[in-house]
Formats: C-alpha cells, sequence, structure tokens
C-alpha cells in the first residue's frame, strides 16, 4: 500500500476534520485507493520506518488549479481559519509552488484511525 503524508496536518485528520489533501504531483491516483496515512513519508534515516497514522479512502481525485480553492475547502483541508489567499500563501511556501500550479484535489475518509 502506497504511504502519503500528513506531516504539516496530522492532528486534523486523526479528529477528522481533513477529508480533502491538495498534492503536487499523485497524477494517477483514482477513486476507491486506499492510502497509508503516515506522519513523515520523506527523509527517514536507514532503517527508520514511517509512523502510520491509518488507511484512508480515496473517494474522488480532480486537477485543478490552486488558487481555484474555496474557502469551504480550506476548512475541509482542516484550516478553516485561512481564507482561500492565506491558504494558497501557505501552501505555496510549504510546496516551492505557484498559486496557478496544477494540484491534484483528493477527498478522502479515515477508515481507521489506530496508529501502528
Amino acid at each position: 500500500m502506497r504511504n502519503i503524508s500528513f506531516a504539516l496536518t496530522e492532528p486534523q485528520l486523526l479528529n477528522r476534520t481533513k477529508t480533502v489533501t491538495r498534492r503536487v504531483g499523485w497524477r494517477t491516483l483514482e477513486a476507491g485507493t486506499d492510502l497509508q496515512a503516515v506522519r513523515k513519508g520523506m527523509g527517514l534515516k536507514k532503517g527508520q520506518r514511517a509512523h502510520r497514522l491509518g488507511v484512508i479512502r480515496v473517494t474522488d481525485v480532480r486537477r485543478e488549479r490552486l488558487d481555484a480553492i474555496t474557502a469551504d475547502d480550506c476548512a475541509r483541508e482542516g484550516f478553516p481559519e485561512l481564507t482561500p489567499t492565506e491558504f494558497v500563501a501557505m501552501f505555496c511556501r510549504e510546496m516551492s509552488c505557484k498559486p496557478e500550479t496544477m494540484v491534484g484535489r483528493i477527498e478522502f475518509y479515515l477508515r481507521d484511525s489506530s496508529s501502528t
């Protein structure tokens, strides 16, 4: 099963307020796919394993411009306090991209929140 990191939004994932995530890449992902949610997926040292947060089920995937995000999706991303402009600025800062970048909008639900 493929890992997907929630390093920046672990609390929102675990309290189930995050039901949408935007990702650069992930072009072949399809609805119905299960992914292993992890705390951190990259930059692990030799011998380290990703800390599992649970399994998510992808319910919808589409490509859209990052700056097309709505206030509703800011909340579904786990950031109800951010405006779309603030969310885009934060995302661009964290992911080194631009507001017009095409991203994958992934809708999902957390199937299993047990840590293993």
